[in-house]
């Protein structure tokens, strides 16, 4: 299957993507078909800020539009902040959309995870991912959230994470997984590998990216279908 990513929202996380899902596709000894659009960071951080998920779809949808012409079978937005509008981009992409998130509810509960402690932009932590983890009690930094996510903002249209950053990232981690009983922190924002990756910040952790990746090397090499999405069949 060929598949069409979103991209550029940001750099570090599309690269990151392109990285892992090739790996993947290595060790199923797969040939990768990949188309990858270049989506506008700004565009995306004003329609979520001002919660303009229609407006936002619609950029999608010319961007999808364009992945379709390419060849691509799916499509895949590389932002978990980015889904806000998930639901009303299904409504007008020309191409199936295969969502980031409604595979981490399977894969929570598959690996007996009952409560979990949530990384990401604000609009992700404030809103435990859109509330679309249904089997999954998820936790969020308890403090300023509007201040927590400008800093993954720039870090995200930076790509750079600084040492600062990253203890921020990290404290905030380990009270959720000391003082509000998460079991794992879920890096909920993909450009927070600049953050995390490399490093060890004293409890576990779970890249929501590395899930997403999963299934679209599924659906890449074969070993998944799209029917399988649609009657419920997640990692």
């Amino acid at each position: 299957m060929h598949i069409g990513l979103i991209g550029g929202i940001g750099v570090a996380a599309t690269v990151a993507y392109y990285q892992r899902l090739t790996a993947a596709m290595r060790t199923r000894d797969a040939r990768l078909e990949l188309t990858i659009v270049q989506a506008d960071v700004f565009d995306l951080i004003r329609t979520s800020l001002a919660g303009l998920r229609d407006e936002q779809a619609v950029i999608y949808a010319g961007l999808i539009a364009r992945l379709k012409a390419a060849g691509a079978d799916c499509a895949a937005i590389t932002s978990l902040g980015g889904h806000f509008c998930f639901d009303e981009t299904v409504a007008v992409s020309p191409l199936p959309m295969v969502s980031a998130i409604a595979p981490l509810d399977g894969y929570f509960a598959a690996n007996g995870l009952g409560r979990v402690g949530l990384l990401g932009t604000e609009i992700v932590m404030r809103t435990r991912f859109f509330g679309q983890l249904i089997q999954t009690e998820t936790v969020a930094p308890q403090g300023d959230l509007v201040a927590l996510g400008q800093h993954y903002q720039d870090v995200a249209t930076s790509g750079v994470c600084t040492s600062a950053q990253r203890e921020i990232f990290f404290a905030q981690g380990r009270r959720m997984f000391e003082d509000q009983g998460a079991e794992v922190i879920i890096l909920g924002g993909t450009d927070l590998d600049l953050a995390f990756g490399g490093y060890d910040p004293g409890y576990p952790v779970i890249d929501a990216l590395d899930v997403h990746v999963t299934l679209l090397a599924d659906l890449a090499s074969g070993a998944k279908t799209l029917d399988d999405l649609n009657t419920g069949i997640q990692p």
